[in-house]
């Protein structure tokens, strides 16, 4: 038996000898980050220094920005040591710190999406009442628990899981997860996995629920009233929606390949998919809302007009 206090490292058992191809991955894995860094920064700072973008709608997309840097910053330089690396392992600290960052990078994301659709409800649903429902104090109070909550919970599950005594240390991944730690354990684990089903069924089952239920309001109203109505519905909601199920596919996917055997899916494939969600999004987001919002366009083009 080893125990959590002998495990001093933990071996990413999913990385696998590319050769000289390593450097072109690395390469590729640089790129993206330095686009994904680029494309955040420059969408948070157009945000935040221009006075015509403070409205809740662009405070709260800053918010989502803001998390997608933090969760690119979970993985990626790790992920370029690794690429070049020929020994795959990550000490038992920097693999809880990942596994904290990165739990909660997903559960703010969530959260974030969640209140999201709850100020586009109230835009399109009491557009009349919008201004007083959503003051500037009421937004402060909304993004503080976006943070506060995830942080919380993970902290939780990172002491739960922390206390556990191990009889392994191989990760198939190629980044640390609880679940698989969890899943090495040679203690009990009944009270971690009831920590996480109880998280799983209240508040993210809840925030699905809230975003659900808002954008069924919200298609009810785009049917029933006018054209402009529909428009502007249309307009808003569109990207959220894109970025909720696109950020939805790639939790889902980690959480199948997690959960069950996944052995007949080629192996470069599972990776890909399992970094999604931690690469492509945090670039999608930012383009996907740059290209969609006129505001944020409008804004761009000045500054671009302003510097020629």
């Amino acid at each position: 038996m080893i125990n959590y206090t002998q495990v001093s490292y933990f071996i990413l058992s999913a990385y696998f000898d590319t050769g000289l191809f390593k450097y072109l991955f690395f390469v590729i894995a640089m790129s993206l980050y330095i686009l994904i860094l680029c494309a955040n920064v420059s969408l948070i700072v157009i945000i935040c220094m221009n006075r015509r973008l403070h409205e809740p709608m662009y405070l709260f997309l800053c918010s989502l920005f803001v998390n997608e840097l933090y969760g690119s910053t979970v993985l990626f330089p790790s992920l370029l040591v690794q690429i070049l690396s020929d020994i795959h392992t990550i000490s038992t600290f920097f693999c809880f710190l990942q596994i904290f960052c990165g739990y909660t990078y997903v559960n703010v994301q969530f959260w974030n999406l969640a209140i999201m659709s709850y100020d586009r409800y109230l835009a399109i649903c009491y557009p009349l009442q919008y201004n007083t429902h959503m003051t500037s104090k009421k937004v402060a109070m909304l993004i503080a628990p976006i943070w506060l909550f995830p942080f919380i919970h993970v902290a939780v599950m990172i002491s739960l899981t922390a206390s556990l005594q191990l009889c392994g240390n191989i990760i198939n991944k190629v980044y640390c997860d609880n679940y698989f730690i969890v899943n090495l354990a040679c203690s009990d684990t009944t009270v971690n996995n009831i920590y996480g089903l109880v998280y799983m069924f209240t508040i993210i089952a809840g925030l699905v629920a809230l975003i659900l239920y808002t954008y069924i309001r919200i298609l009810k109203i785009c049917f029933s009233g006018s054209k402009q109505t529909r428009q502007k519905a249309v307009s808003t909601c569109t990207p959220h929606l894109a970025s909720l199920f696109s950020f939805s596919f790639g939790v889902f996917f980690e959480v199948l390949q997690s959960r069950f055997n996944m052995s007949s899916v080629p192996n470069m494939l599972r990776i890909f998919l399992s970094l999604y969600f931690l690469t492509c999004q945090p670039l999608f987001n930012p383009v996907l809302y740059g290209l969609s919002l006129s505001k944020i366009r409008m804004v761009c083009k000045s500054l671009v007009c302003g510097k020629m």
